[in-house]
């Protein structure tokens, strides 16, 4: 599997662009070509044109969730491709909202979109294929990112903090590798990796995708505990991760001395296989 990082937070040359945003090219080994989110804007289709990516070529893609920075690209996708399906939760085109200096922002989706015919929705455990699958409804058996706490919903006609049930992850099986992607895990990690060996019965080979720590400054003395407790247990998975965007720089470097090899940072223009 080829993996080709269309847009993230940082970039690896001046080149390629960067923006608050996570998009993924995928081009399986049977030559299979999915994407995985779209980024804020249409910046993935830029970088992806610069990258040798033909986005009208993508067969499948998956929405993690339904926040701008991941879905914002949609229409420019679905413009330059006709023949994809998108698959999105079923409740991936609630409102969802942001909070910061006591002011509330819209970041859901397009709702013109809901009603496009390339538009699938899912639920629970999702069967794309026989290789490709989606699961939701993740059990939270740990505490959840504490940078969730700016993040709402509507409900009932009532802004309440958002409970992340639009969120969905995506696993693809190839050469008896099971690969994870996480979008943002705003349902944690941790419990995230638990709940796929619940349904799997084992842990996956590789995971790609943010932890949203998001901390965009910290200094020495910031508290790691909780990053910390995370880059323990996902070593202990035996799981090779990738991550960047949400999960901010100082959290990764902190990652990075406790895991090693097992994890690395994926920018705008990174190309890795698999």
């Amino acid at each position: 599997m080829i993996i080709k990082t269309l847009c993230e937070n940082t970039s690896v040359n001046e080149d390629i662009k960067a923006e608050h945003g996570l998009s993924f090219y995928l081009e399986l080994n049977n030559g299979r070509k999915l994407m995985i989110d779209t980024g804020q804007t249409d910046l993935f289709y830029e970088n992806a044109e610069k990258m040798g990516v033909d986005v009208s070529d993508v067969e499948c893609l998956v929405i993690s969730h339904g926040h701008y920075d991941h879905v914002g690209g949609l229409n420019k996708f679905l413009e330059v491709n006709k023949k994809a399906k998108v698959y999105v939760h079923e409740l991936g085109f609630d409102d969802y909202f942001s909070k910061s200096s006591g002011e509330i922002k819209y970041i859901g989706m397009d709702k013109n979109l809901e009603e496009n015919p390339q538009i699938v929705k899912t639920r629970g455990i999702f069967e794309v294929d026989e290789d490709i699958k989606l699961f939701s409804d993740v059990a939270h058996e740990t505490p959840l990112p504490a940078s969730n706490s700016g993040l709402f919903m509507k409900e009932n006609g009532e802004i309440v903090q958002d409970k992340f049930l639009h969120e969905q992850n995506t696993i693809i099986k190839e050469d008896g590798k099971y690969v994870l992607f996480t979008g943002c895990s705003h349902n944690g990690i941790v419990n995230i990796l638990k709940q796929f060996y619940k349904n799997e019965g084992r842990y996956p080979d590789f995971v790609i995708g943010g932890f949203h720590f998001s901390w965009k400054n910290a200094d020495a003395d910031a508290d790691f505990s909780y990053v910390d407790e995370v880059g323990k247990f996902l070593l202990e998975t035996g799981a090779k991760f990738y991550t960047g965007h949400c999960t901010g720089i100082p959290a990764y470097e902190r990652l990075k001395e406790i895991m090693g090899d097992k994890i690395d940072y994926l920018a705008s223009g990174s190309v890795e296989t698999l």
